[in-house]
């Protein structure tokens, strides 16, 4: 779970907008420990009526400790003093898989606990707390010395961030502490955070409802998806603290749970969000950007094309399929639409033609400005690195995408790999459940399918030289047919019997080897090319992070503005919006929500597409006027909202407040427009799509019966 600062996962640059004018009303993921000028500003004008102290404090209560972080990978909200947490029904939608049967099918039925004794328990699900963010700059940067080597430097980075973050667990073994870095390796910020790993499922409505519109629909507007699942934190007995899963553990008290409000917001009305957005690049080079659509965009849209659709059609051919690939499907097939999405809007808005613009502004102001200690010739070093590792960067998106993250039986090789019996009992036993997960999860004839259709299309997208051994294999034995090779892998290899767990665990079982399986020695032979490739491109990759710190920091030189917004990097950020609509094109015109007519409307438009089945019970009962309580103002049941607040991905189940800190609804997905967002900001077309609370409390109580439920959402948090 620790991420040490090495990573260097803050390496950016500015857009032109945000550093030569004022930041955008609606631009920014800001963070909350470090509110500029700015925003404090837009905060005001905009109408919210929380001061900073309210919305983030480290040691008095404040709305950021309703929000957590939902398993690493999305954002959520505490919304009752009895550890209620909503978050999407994407974000929770492998925990919903893992409890569904053929017997109990929860995707399709949707799952309600009738009481906290129902509700289920999910290993390996955490929610992440927020303590505290501090500032450890000068502290992290004195172990650097001009003259350092980047490897030199990284190294002197890293120790400092690793004795930071270990300073603070030793002084409180409850906490988890990251060193992030921000703004290219300019700036380091140490995140405090408490975990809690006992987090159990409440209630997701079915997949005609959580997942309405499925691919079609994704990334798209008008939505009417009720992209929303509940659950519960729970700590240990007497102190409320961290504990594993135990029934004897109690419902969680947090410090501070967000009310719910059934207001609604209206057009141009304020809406905050908070959450924890993964990463974007709008502080990069166009040299940068460029290489990210050329080959991590351009590899997961080429080698994720073939494989979603073998596991569609073997999907729909069966039940107990669908259950088994329903979350890989989910996961591998958002972002391959992203990827398109990204290409397209790149292309759309001249992205990296902008970013050129910039770059000339900037070297004719560093010409201007030699006073301030950076070369311009930085930026033509720059380019020549990106260039010299064009090749091995393109070699490198493909082969992860096409081998790392395609089949899985590659997946399964590396992980028992990875698998270590001297481990301790409770880490050998995590070991050994997630690599029962991994079997459960594989059917080894869909999985040959793919692999040899990706063995296919990963030669037709690389050089000769990239190629690994297999591909002689194939061209001697098999005369180049993809599919014979993977057929004769596996017929060849053993692991795919889950009876090698068990051996595995038994090191005193010298009759096992598992280096002998052909999968395994693959395995190792595709682990030994990518780092090959690496290797190539050491020097080129050092040269790139000092040019590009150098970039983030001759940029905002450049601006003299007040410290800008750092680039997401899946830490705590807030940002503030208003309820808009937009024009995609010439004479369109969306409006800045749904409701439940275009539900109806959709199910008959596409009454024979899968996607937008509706249960007849849901039909009916959206076909009356809904109870007041639910109502908007026209008196149809709302469904969705667009807002301006800028998010990205991670901040799927950031609460969507009010201008009270009161939440109304909850981000799930942007537009399609606005993929291009996580490389510029475009306040025209770029949205956040939330599901309103109205909407969930309707599915909660009058479609699913839940009212208990219902009732504790309404009940309120604690007040402020």
């Amino acid at each position: 779970m620790k991420n040490p600062c090495c990573l260097q996962r803050g390496l950016t640059l500015l857009l032109c907008l945000g550093m030569l004018a004022p930041v955008m009303a609606d631009e920014g993921m800001w963070m909350p420990g470090n509110l500029g000028k700015s925003a404090r500003r837009t905060m005001k004008e905009l109408g919210m009526k929380l001061s900073p102290k309210e919305l983030y404090h480290p040691r008095r209560p404040s709305l950021k400790d309703a929000v957590v972080s939902f398993g690493g990978f999305c954002s959520g909200v505490v919304v009752s003093d009895d550890g209620l947490v909503l978050t999407n029904h994407h974000c929770g939608f492998d925990c919903i898989a893992q409890h569904s049967t053929l017997e109990h099918d929860y995707l399709t039925t949707g799952f309600a606990a009738r009481t906290r004794a129902e509700e289920l328990p999910n290993p390996g699900l955490y929610v992440r707390f927020l303590v505290e963010q501090k500032d450890v700059t000068r502290r992290v940067l004195r172990a650097v010395t001009p003259g350092m080597s980047e490897e030199a430097r990284t190294a002197a980075v890293d120790s400092v961030c690793l004795a930071i973050e270990d300073e603070v667990v030793r002084h409180d073994s409850t906490l988890v502490a990251m060193v992030d870095s921000y703004y290219g390796g300019n700036e380091y910020w140490l995140s405090t955070y408490r975990d809690y790993d006992d987090v159990r499922l409440v209630f997701a409505p079915p997949s005609a409802v959580g997942k309405f519109g499925w691919d079609r629909d994704n990334w798209a507007w008008p939505r009417h998806t009720g992209d929303f699942a509940v659950f519960r934190i729970y700590a240990r007995p007497g102190d409320n603290m961290p504990a594993p899963y135990s029934p004897a553990n109690v419902p969680y008290h947090p410090a501070r749970a967000a009310r719910v409000s059934l207001d609604g917001l209206e057009n141009g009305e304020v809406c905050m969000t908070m959450g924890y957005p993964g990463q974007t690049g709008r502080r990069l080079s166009s040299f940068a950007i460029d290489e990210a659509l050329r080959c991590t965009n351009a590899a997961q849209t080429d080698m994720r094309r073939a494989k979603l659709a073998i596991w569609k059609r073997q999907m729909e051919r069966s039940d107990s399929i669908r259950l088994k690939y329903a979350v890989k499907y989910n996961e591998s097939s958002n972002y391959y639409k992203h990827s398109i999405g990204m290409a397209e809007g790149a292309r759309r808005t001249h992205l990296l033609e902008k970013k050129r613009a910039q770059e000339r502004r900037l070297a004719q102001w560093l010409r201007l400005h030699p006073g301030e200690g950076i070369s311009p010739s930085f930026m033509a070093d720059l380019e020549l690195a990106y260039r010299s590792r064009a090749d091995i960067a393109h070699a490198q998106a493909y082969l992860s995408e096409a081998f790392f993250n395609g089949p899985e039986l590659l997946q399964l090789a590396m992980g028992l790999l990875s698998f270590d019996p001297g481990a301790g009992q409770e880490s050998v036993a995590a070991q050994l459940e997630s690599l029962a997960e991994m079997y459960a999860n594989l059917d080894p004839d869909i999985d040959r399918e793919v692999f040899a259709a990706l063995l296919k299309d990963y030669r037709s997208h690389v050089a000769d030289g990239f190629l690994p051994d297999m591909y002689q294999v194939i061209d001697r034995r098999h005369q180049g047919d993809t599919r014979a090779f993977a057929d004769s892998l596996y017929r060849a290899t053993r692991i795919t019997d889950p009876a090698v767990l068990a051996r595995l665990a038994q090191p005193e079982d010298t009759t096992f080897n598992l280096y002998d399986d052909p999968a395994v020695s693959l395995a190792i032979d595709l682990l030994s090319k990518y780092f090959e490739i690496s290797f190539e491109g050491q020097e080129a990759s050092a040269r790139i992070q000092r040019g590009e710190r150098l970039y983030d920091q001759a940029m905002r030189r450049m601006g003299r503005l007040e410290p800008a917004y750092p680039d997401a990097n899946a830490t705590f950020r807030l940002s503030f919006g208003t309820v808009r609509g937009y024009s995609p094109a010439d004479g369109v015109d969306y409006a800045s929500r749904t409701t439940a007519r275009g539900i109806l409307e959709k199910a008959r438009a596409y009454k024979d597409d899968p996607d937008f089945s509706l249960p007849d019970s849901l039909a009916l009962l959206l076909q009356s006027p809904p109870p007041a309580p639910y109502a908007g103002r026209d008196g149809q049941l709302p469904v969705c909202l667009l807002t301006t607040n800028d998010i990205t991905g991670g901040n799927s189940g950031s609460a969507m407040f009010n201008a009270e800190g009161e939440v109304v609804g909850l981000a799930f997905d942007g537009n399609w427009e606005g993929i291009p967002g996580d490389y510029a900001y475009d306040p025209l077309r770029q949205r956040t799509i939330g599901v309103d609370i109205r909407y969930m409390l309707f599915i909660i109580k009058e479609y699913m019966g839940a009212a208990w439920l219902a009732d504790e959402m309404l009940a309120g948090g604690t007040s402020r």
